[in-house]
């Protein structure tokens, strides 16, 4: 009964999604209860999922009973149960931002939604690498609709953008898959992993081959650098939960690199041991570098938050790519850097619905509702996402950098990223908010000059002018998330620690998969 937990991330999802496109035409409250339920449900198996895992134990689940390799299996060991329940915790703010509207512009969201969790969690769950593309193929296809979800032209411009880089990708990964097959005989990652360190010198030239064409197709995953260009307006020009969920997204080509980093191309895989190794290192620095760039040029805050989800990924890269220690350090920044981008993005739509004629753009403007709170809410949020202390990301990028001694070019880059984000963020607080404080401040005399920088044609009252329960909802939810990762900072860096010391020994993996014996 233990081993079928692992399936059960992949079928909530799944038949929740068939039943709200049965349920289409009942009203839009309706679709929201049963969404936001499945949630729960979801978060609740990935909770029990990762409690069944995290003492070493990894459940396969084998799909018709047929054995490895020549069956479809599912492994949950504590890197896939962990990645879960990071995606589960961060649908359910996404989603209930949504419930304030934005599902309503369109059709199918719940659907798409519930689809987008069904390919996030096999993705992350398969032990199959054609199965581990069936999945990614799923949640682009859901993440297509979401990402075009509501129309507009700019929004169908980047969108357009991100399917036809994204189906390239996909077509690379068909031929990856199909060149490690004529190597090896094999997708069964265990498997791959088991014949890896036999292969013969006359078949080495497919395989290296297939693996490289692996680490293209995962790098455009994950927007490393120079395959990052859709990410920008991808992620700027859709809709904030959507924005909300996708910083997921990058972290499913993350999660994808770091498992056939450590499973096919480890110490252990022979004339293939460290094939990532000479590209992985200056491609994440080099991430690090272009997006610190682009967030100091940015010019709103959605822009920003976008160009900042370039340098978490090339920040997470480089601790992957320097060792188990490194890697320990990573898992533990990862959920921190997935809840500050999801915060980002819905902070910037709700400074955008209380600014109706500049949005979230850097332009100052006297009017600006409740600029108090959400100038803290946004200070918060630039704390975390610059990896100041006291917050999560400040111990996160310390354990990279402990990680990485005899590297100082590394210890440069990471810091000079961070000092540089600093200064993008003051730079967007003191555009967004500066105008708002001091006319409120201002004495309340008639013919009171506006604040210098503000618009000089007067504002529109904004529409909105009260926090939505739903707002605060969500918005808080990922406050408390953030702030739950620096309080359990010592049980999560133990467990991130442990993950990395069971990734070490891909052995286990593999003796779990072939003999069913964890």
């Amino acid at each position: 009964m233990m081993a079928h937990l692992a399936i059960f991330p992949i079928l909530l999802p799944l038949i929740v999604g068939i039943l709200l496109l049965a349920l289409a035409q009942l009203p839009i409250m309706v679709q929201r209860w049963v969404a936001v339920a499945s949630v729960l449900l979801q978060i609740g198996a990935a909770v029990a999922l990762l409690s069944a895992v995290a003492g070493g134990d990894m459940l396969v689940y084998r799909l018709g009973d047929w054995p490895a390799p020549w069956g479809i299996v599912l492994v949950a060991d504590r890197l896939a149960a962990w990645m879960v329940l990071i995606t589960t915790l961060l649908a359910l703010p996404a989603l209930v931002f949504a419930s304030g509207g934005v599902d309503a512009q369109g059709r199918h969201f719940h659907v798409l939604f519930q689809m987008q969790l069904f390919g996030l969690a096999g993705a992350f769950l398969t032990g199959d690498l054609f199965n581990l593309f069936v999945f990614f193929e799923i949640l682009l296809i859901a993440s297509y609709g979401l990402a075009l979800h509501g129309g507009g032209a700019a929004r169908t411009r980047a969108g357009l953008h991100y399917v036809v880089m994204n189906l390239a990708g996909s077509t690379a990964f068909l031929f990856a898959a199909g060149l490690i097959y004529a190597a090896l005989g094999s997708l069964n990652l265990a498997d791959l992993a088991n014949k890896a360190s036999t292969l013969a010198p006359d078949h080495l030239g497919l395989a290296r081959a297939g693996g490289l064409l692996l680490l293209l197709v995962f790098g455009l995953k994950a927007a490393l650098l120079p395959l990052h260009l859709w990410l920008p307006r991808a992620y700027a020009n859709t809709s904030a939960p959507v924005a909300a969920l996708f910083a997921i997204m990058t972290k499913v080509g993350i999660y994808a690199i770091l498992r056939t980093h450590t499973l096919l191309f480890g110490n252990a895989a022979g004339e293939l041991a460290q094939l990532f190794d000479p590209w992985l290192l200056p491609l994440a620095l080099a991430t690090i570098v272009i997006g610190t760039l682009g967030a100091m040029a940015a010019d709103s805050l959605g822009k920003l938050a976008a160009y900042l989800v370039l340098v978490s990924v090339g920040t997470l890269l480089t601790g992957i790519s320097v060792g188990t220690q490194g890697i320990a350090a990573a898992l533990y920044y990862l959920p921190h850097s997935t809840f500050t981008a999801a915060l980002m993005f819905l902070l910037a739509d709700a400074i955008k619905r209380r600014r109706p004629k500049t949005g979230d753009r850097f332009v100052q403007s006297v009017d600006l509702p409740h600029h108090a709170v959400l100038g803290a809410l946004f200070f918060a949020a630039a704390v975390a996402v610059a990896g100041l202390p006291p917050l999560s990301g400040f111990i996160g990028k310390f354990l990279i950098l402990r990680a990485t001694p005899e590297q100082p070019w590394v210890w440069v880059i990471i810091l000079l990223g961070a000092l540089m984000s600093v200064i993008a963020l003051a730079r967007a607080g003191s555009q967004l908010f500066l105008a708002a404080t001091t006319a409120a401040r201002a004495p309340k005399t008639a013919g009171t000059p506006a604040p210098s920088g503000a618009p000089l044609t007067a504002t529109p009252r904004p529409v909105v002018t009260s926090f939505e329960a739903w707002e605060l909802l969500s918005i808080g939810g990922l406050v408390c998330l953030i702030l739950a990762m620096t309080v359990a900072a010592g049980p999560a860096v133990d467990f991130a620690n442990a993950t990395a010391l069971q990734l070490a020994n891909p052995a286990l993996y593999i003796s779990a998969v072939l003999t069913g014996q964890p």
